[in-house]
């Protein structure tokens, strides 16, 4: 099965009619797309409130991807507004109930800052983080290319599959250390995740300013539609390997991502059934 969705719901204009609430866009996200991720979970680990009313609002198939927390992935400055690295991820797990009760969790998506380098210390935590996470899926996501250079690519691939971490896979600029290479091969046979995050190199390597907002820039990027049929090749060959596929579309700088992921699905010739009803458009 190909699952096909965005980062996030809240800034894709084009899939909403007028000036929809922020707090009703999610039910019509859900019309369009099987699956999203939580990215709101990076910046706080969210209150079981919010998970509940994001399972309410959508249809019984839907699943979410819970980014993990930036205190769990080395991305905070500065302390951590918990007394010990373990009494934050047991607040990270505990605000996962509402999703794994009513079977909507996908995987938690553990991202790693580009300063997290392949090296034993790195490693070691990463082993640590899979164990606290006990038994729920988890994704891993490196953003230095050490992990995938030719000393170390074949034992990293390998380290993924003996501690059952799920491959996240990146399409992204390929612009020096801070970026990885697009390795098309899963880790466990159920799941693979692959996440779009354009192939803008001047905006990836533009660092961030008080004076602007780097985020306008970095994921500034629309797909062509070659590229995309490249990739509908591409994940034929992930099909061969394992069950499930999710592909997540980041490039919105520019409000591109939604675009992009219905030209996907339409590449792939989906049809998702069991998708929320979408609002009514009467003209």
């Amino acid at each position: 099965m190909i699952y096909i969705g965005l980062t996030g719901w809240g800034d894709h204009d084009s899939l909403y009619q007028g000036k929809m609430p922020a707090r009703d866009r999610l039910k019509e996200y859900a019309g369009h797309f099987p699956i999203v991720e939580v990215d709101t979970a990076f910046y706080a680990i969210q209150p079981k409130r919010n998970a509940l009313k994001w399972v309410h609002d959508t249809p019984p198939g839907f699943q979410f991807i819970v980014k993990a927390y930036q205190g769990m992935t080395g991305h905070m400055r500065g302390e951590i507004p918990f007394e010990s690295k373990r009494e934050m991820f047991q607040a990270f797990k505990d605000s996962l109930e509402p999703y794994i009760t009513n079977n909507k969790l996908a995987m938690v998506l553990f991202q790693f800052p580009p300063w997290f380098n392949c090296k034993r210390e790195n490693v070691e935590y990463l082993r640590w983080c899979k164990r606290e996470m006990d038994d729920i899926p988890c994704a891993l996501e490196f953003r230095h290319q050490s992990w995938f250079t030719s000393p170390f690519r074949e034992n990293t691939l390998e380290f993924l599959k003996t501690e059952k971490w799920i491959h996240s896979i990146c399409d992204e600029p390929q612009a020096g250390e801070g970026s990885v290479p697009t390795i098309l091969q899963t880790t466990r046979p159920d799941k693979v995740l692959v996440r779009f995050h354009g192939r803008n190199v001047h905006g990836w390597q533009r660092q961030k300013r008080s004076t602007d907002d780097w985020r306008d820039v970095r994921y500034l990027y629309r797909y062509n539609q070659q590229e995309l049929l490249e990739w509908t090749e591409y994940v034929q060959t992930l099909a061969k390997q394992c069950e499930h596929i999710y592909l997540l579309f980041n490039n919105n700088s520019g409000g591109d991502a939604a675009d992009n992921a219905k030209q996907m699905i339409d590449l792939l010739h989906i049809e998702y059934q069991g998708l929320a009803p979408r609002q009514l458009d009467l003209f």
